[in-house]
């Protein structure tokens, strides 16, 4: 079983935001330009045997949502089977956005909270994000957040694993950290407080299994690491057969491999194998 945890079935709304003129460039030139229908994705995952992936909604300040959850919703309902939504929010109203995710999450059955710290130029230590992680503890769910530089024109800092992720486990240690992106280029950092903090994980998004950084694989093969990473793609950004390519090439044993593609997944998000 395969396991993708960042990836997003893209709108015009997505596809048209300034921040795709820059992963364009760092993608080759692979993200789509123009809306595709759902079964296009489902048929990214079947083209890589990729069994199930999490849909992400996107929320932006100042604007309409990019992806909204009721799209995501729509989407899971058609193809129960493949996918899986993760809630976005508008972090300017914190008690709207912490409606949202829970009638996201009660209704809809969406698995957790996606917040790209960049895109509101604020770190996950700011004041709005602390009324949501209380409502992710209390429902259940992990927060998922991106770590490392921005692939996008935006400021960087927010992706820092120290102090942020690490304060936020400090002062919420019932609450699980899914960090995607792997934080590079501060990969030992997020490794660090991966180690340190039992809550935290890291997901693989936005890097092809090649280009992930030898901290990161080391850490892979150690028994903390081979429960802490999971697969993830960024698609469509990056198909899921390149995210894949090389695989063999990283040195796991069978046993960390499945957990690195699926059991991780399957245990931090409550996702049936």
């Amino acid at each position: 079983m395969i396991v993708d945890v960042w990836m997003q079935h893209p709108t015009a709304r997505f596809l048209q935001h300034d921040m795709l003129e820059s992963l364009r460039r760092w993608t080759g030139g692979l993200a789509p330009e123009d809306e595709i229908p759902i079964d296009v994705t489902v048929a990214a995952l079947d083209d890589a045997a990729v069994d199930f992936g999490l849909l992400s909604a996107w929320s932006a300040p100042h604007q309409p949502p990019l992806i909204s959850n009721e799209e995501v919703a729509a989407w899971v309902e058609a193809h129960p089977d493949r996918f899986a939504g993760l809630a976005a929010v508008n972090l300017n109203k914190p008690m709207e956005a912490v409606r949202e995710l829970r009638r996201a999450v009660r209704d809809h059955g969406f698995k957790g909270l996606r917040v790209e710290p960049w895109l509101w130029e604020a770190p996950p230590t700011d004041r709005r994000y602390y009324p949501l992680f209380a409502e992710c503890v209390e429902l259940g769910v992990p927060f998922c957040t991106q770590v490392g530089h921005t692939g996008p024109l935006r400021p960087s800092e927010t992706g820092r694993p120290i102090p942020y992720i690490d304060q936020v486990a400090l002062d919420f240690p019932e609450l699980v950290i899914v960090c995607g992106h792997i934080g590079y280029p501060w990969t030992e950092e997020m490794v660090a407080v991966c180690r340190k903090h039992p809550n935290v994980y890291i997901d693989t998004s936005a890097y092809t299994t090649r280009r992930l950084p030898p901290e990161l694989v080391a850490f892979m093969q150690t028994g903390t690491g081979r429960q802490r990473v999971l697969f993830g793609t960024n698609y469509p950004m990056i198909p899921h057969a390149k995210a894949l390519d090389g695989l063999d090439e990283l040195g796991l044993d069978d046993e960390t491999c499945g957990l690195y593609l699926a059991g991780n997944a399957t245990r931090v998000f409550g996702i049936r194998d």
